[in-house]
């Protein structure tokens, strides 16, 4: 079944109908300006990257897969790393998915994007945490199409993560795909046999900050890859820290055993050793038989070396430090400007992300008999961190004062428009002894919060934003 579908696919996506009888114009046209890019004039990789393709053909990345490992044993062994992996990933699917419309929305869209969100578990929070945290760890999203044929009905039945680092792109020199057909092949580490083939479509990768995007060769980067050097630094300097305290904190004795016999030193010697514990505190010099007691180590509290290491860790990680614990005496202030930064590390990652989903769901329009390239809309998330719950309320509500339509004021909200109307016609037709089909005429206005007078006054708001003021009384 999956053959056959898949030559169905192929025979449907392969090559550019000049009738578009089944495509459209505009994808046939998309797919010749595709080919023609395929085999534009000179090479996309860089020279070192051309060689190493060559060498990859016959084996997995040995580099790429010892970072990816790199990072799953500092994700297992540091509980920072493990926190910084957890909170993107959490702070990347806040709100779920939605379908973003630049124009006018259609109903068969929205209802396949439904249906598709739901086959492939996409609603549910720990699928989209899953693919958050594969996709920081190894810097590549690699979601396979699984497809299926029910009822005749030919779709999308799961989007399933591949590990990135056996996923080798079967590209040439110049870091194009040398058949779409046959455009990645997924590798034994082990033997180098070919595990699966996938075409071009099968199979998406999202990739994080590749060398050149349009080298279809060059793999995403994990976030934490060139922090592995410090982090191993700061490992090794804090266990030294553990043992200079437990070698050096306790009190020392210093035995003068002058006088006595070897043979009652040694008698002595052993005595107090074993009433001691696991760090030597006890030292013996054939001296007076006098016990001096020396003091520890004073200098214990200085530990600017680990504070080095831990910022230089923090630097190069997308969360500030203050984030995570290490607050010291970093300003509210700035902690909040260091937010941003990390706000727009988690704008980027949910564009990676909703990004492969949304090549799924053109595949699926596809396999329905629908031209995705015909509306206007994109998959993302439904909650963007680089602005708060407040602010943007604040701005959907300044959108209202100027008389923006309801369907920008719910988007600039953080809301669906298109499940706000749904509950709001729920909500109507709960209060109506005659429901009808929600409608926006203005009989009805006392459902809607737009007879609401929203005040906005200049330089009244923190740090010299403006300030909203509300007033629903009539």
């Amino acid at each position: 079944m999956a053959n056959k579908i898949a030559k169905k696919i192929d025979a449907f996506l392969g090559r550019a109908r000049t009738d578009s009888g089944e495509l459209g114009a505009l994808h046939a046209e998309a797919l010749q300006a595709n080919a023609a890019r395929d085999y534009a004039a000179g090479k996309v990789a860089t020279p070192e990257n051309s060689q190493r393709y060559l060498y990859q053909q016959m084996n997995v990345d040995f580099n790429r897969r010892a970072t990816v490992l790199d990072i799953r044993h500092m994700d297992k062994a540091d509980g920072r790393v493990k926190k910084i992996h957890k909170k993107m990933a959490r702070d990347i699917t806040q709100g779920g998915l939605k379908l973003h419309w630049g124009g006018k929305e259609n109903s068969t869209v929205i209802r396949l994007f439904k249906n598709f969100v739901q086959r492939l578990e996409l609603n549910s929070r720990e699928k989209l945490q899953s693919d958050a945290r594969g996709c920081v760890m190894e810097g590549n999203l690699a979601l396979q199409w699984v497809l299926e044929e029910v009822n005749g009905e030919r779709r999308i039945g799961a989007g399933v993560r591949m590990p990135s680092e056996t996923i080798v792109p079967q590209v040439d020199g110049s870091g194009r795909f040398k058949d779409h057909n046959n455009a990645y092949h997924q590798l034994d580490i082990m033997s180098s046999r070919v595990v699966a083939k996938f075409a071009s479509w099968g199979l998406t990768i999202g990739r994080l900050d590749p060398d050149n995007y349009d080298d279809l060769g060059a793999m995403g980067r994990p976030y934490l890859d060139a922090s592995r050097p410090v982090w191993q630094k700061l490992m090794m300097t804090e266990e030294d820290l553990v043992i200079r305290r437990r070698v050096r904190a306790p009190q020392k004795l210093s035995h003068n055993l002058r006088g006595m016999t070897p043979e009652a030193a040694k008698s002595y010697e052993e005595k107090v050793r074993n009433e001691s514990g696991e760090i030597p505190t006890d030292f013996f010099v054939s001296g007076e038989g006098t016990v001096t007691a020396i003091s520890g180590d004073a200098n214990l509290e200085q530990i600017a070396d680990v504070e080095l290491l831990i910022d230089s860790f923090f630097s190069g990680s997308p969360a500030p430090k203050g984030l995570f614990g290490y607050v010291g005496d970093l300003p509210r202030d700035v902690l909040e400007d260091l937010k941003r930064d990390y706000y727009e590390e988690i704008d980027g990652a949910q564009d990676v992300q909703s990004g492969v989903y949304q090549r799924g769901f053109y595949l699926d329009l596809l396999l329905h008999g629908v031209n995705p390239l015909a509306y206007d809309f994109s998959v993302v998330f439904a909650e963007r961190k680089t602005e708060t719950r407040n602010q943007r309320a604040d701005y959907a509500l300044k959108l209202q004062a100027l008389g923006f339509p309801q369907d920008m004021v719910f988007t600039a909200a953080g809301a669906d428009p298109v499940e706000v109307r749904a509950k709001l016609e729920e909500q109507f037709n709960k209060a109506d002894p005659y429901p009808d089909i929600y409608d926006d005429k203005e009989d009805d206005d006392q459902t809607k919060s737009g007879n609401a007078t929203v005040n906005v006054t200049p330089g009244n708001g923190r740090k010299g934003e403006s300030a909203t003021t509300i007033n629903t009384r009539t």
